[in-house]
This record gives C-alpha cells, sequence and structure tokens, in this order.
C-alpha cells in the first residue's frame, strides 16, 4: 500500500541520523517490521476530511474552503511519491514514531530483557534508548500541530495505565490486556486527529467512529494496512459518534 509505503519512509528519514550504526540499524529493524497502520490512517484521515470541507457546496461547516483544501496539501512539488502532500506525510510518520516508542516501551516494562542472557540484557539496551529516541522524534515533528496537545495526553495516559497495570487488575478486576490495548485505542484517535487537523478540520464523528471500530478490532497488535485499511468505508463513515460506545479500559485516573 502506498501510503503505508510513505509513511515508513517518513519514519526513517525522521531517526536517519541517529548514532552509534548498530542503535540505528535497531531502529531502522524496528520501523521496518512495523505494521504502518497509525501513519496510514492519519492520511486517510486528511483525505477524508478534506473531501468532507467540499461537501457542503464548497464550504465546510467549519468555514474551511475548497481553496483552503487545495492550500493545505500544497502544490505538486511539495508531494512524496504516492501524491501525499510531504507535510502530511511527515504529521503522519510522528504518529507512528509515537506508537512504536510507546509500544516498545510497553514490551520492555512486561518481559524484563535484563533479567535474561547478557545477549537479551544487549538488545533491551538498544531497546530502551530506541524507544525515546523514537517518540522524541514524534513528538518534534507533531511539535507545531494542533495534534500535539492530545500527543501529550497520549504519552501521559499510556504510563498511568502502565504504571498502575497491575493494581487496576486486581483491585477492579480489569483485564491486563484491555489496559494494554488502550494505546492502540488512544493512538487510533491521535492519528484521526492528526490527519483531519492537517487539513485545517476538527476530526467528524463518522472518522472517530471508524477509528474505535478499528480499535476494537485490533487489540494490542496492529496486523498490516493493508488487511484492514482499504479505505474508509462509507457505512462506517457515516455512523453517528453519539450512537458508538466507547470501550476503553479503565485507566488508573478513570473515576
Amino acid at each position: 500500500m502506498e501510503k503505508a509505503d510513505s509513511c515508513r519512509r517518513a519514519a526513517a528519514e525522521a531517526v536517519a541520523d541517529v548514532e552509534p550504526p548498530q542503535l540505528h540499524d535497531y531502529i531502522e529493524g524496528t520501523l521496518d517490521r512495523a505494521s504502518m497502520l497509525p501513519g496510514a490512517l492519519t492520511l486517510e484521515s486528511a483525505a477524508a476530511m478534506a473531501s468532507e470541507g467540499r461537501v457542503f457546496g464548497g464550504e465546510s461547516e467549519q468555514g474551511f474552503t475548497e481553496a483552503d483544501a487545495d492550500r493545505s496539501r500544497g502544490d505538486g512539488r511539495n508531494r512524496g511519491s504516492d501524491g501525499e502532500p510531504d507535510g502530511i506525510v511527515t504529521h503522519a510518520a510522528g504518529v507512528q514514531l509515537i506508537y512504536e516508542g510507546l509500544r516498545l516501551t510497553r514490551s520492555l516494562a512486561h518481559d524484563e530483557p535484563w533479567t535474561a542472557a547478557d545477549g537479551d540484557a544487549g538488545d533491551g539496551d538498544f531497546a530502551i534508548l530506541a524507544a525515546d529516541i523514537l517518540v522524541a522524534r514524534g513528538f518534534y515533528l507533531l511539535a507545531r500541530t494542533d495534534a500535539a496537545g492530545k500527543a501529550v495526553r497520549t504519552v501521559q495516559s499510556f504510563g498511568r495505565d502502565q504504571t498502575r497495570r497491575t493494581d487496576l487488575a486486581v483491585e477492579g478486576g480489569t483485564d491486563p490486556a484491555a489496559i494494554d490495548a488502550n494505546l492502540e485505542r488512544d493512538v487510533l484517535e491521535l492519528a484521526v486527529r492528526t490527519g483531519a487537523v492537517a487539513v485545517g478540520e476538527t476530526p467528524s464523528p463518522r472518522l472517530l467512529a471508524v477509528a474505535e471500530d478499528l480499535a476494537d478490532a485490533v487489540g494490542t497488535s496492529f496486523p498490516p494496512v493493508e488487511d484492514c485499511l482499504t479505505g474508509l468505508e462509507p457505512s462506517a463513515r457515516d455512523r453517528s459518534l453519539e450512537d458508538h460506545t466507547t470501550d476503553r479500559a479503565t485507566s488508573a485516573t478513570d473515576p
């Protein structure tokens, strides 16, 4: 899928200067193996909201005109190989990098390599450095966007959930896997919001419902993009958020 390839290239470019070479290779391998669903959904969301902005006779409910949509996309000189504007692809890469860093952190927290053989411990050292770099570079790419606040809240929520994961499971009877899946749910929402604001829009209830549906389906592991994101289905996009129940597991700060 071209969108996934564009996201992977942009994510790789964002960490191209990481040193030493062994650490760079570790990060590159992580991105090579990763599903690009968060990044691809960001691009799909931007395209969907840009289209919705032209539905109402050339002007959206937020006053976003067709001319604004054209300007937000940039001209052909600023497009990636799949025709996506470079700026939006960069934002998509930011979402992807944040997710990969947090996913790696979660894996380390659940299965500490430093308690295993020396070889695994060395991989653990690379992994924790890679996780920090991935999140930091992702934040850098989103820092000047309207999605930055949501990115911060995603990381904060992840930290709270993982810190109290065991206590929540024991005291509240919450399935630890459901707590872990809050990360994927929050990242998919981040992807939708990042894509929408990239074209000057607020994500529609229909688009947020798509993110919820995907989160319900994927759990704690994103499948390949082509297996679950072949375009936003009209039937899903037409659903109202008011009719959609959020299944986010109880967080550490939920009442």
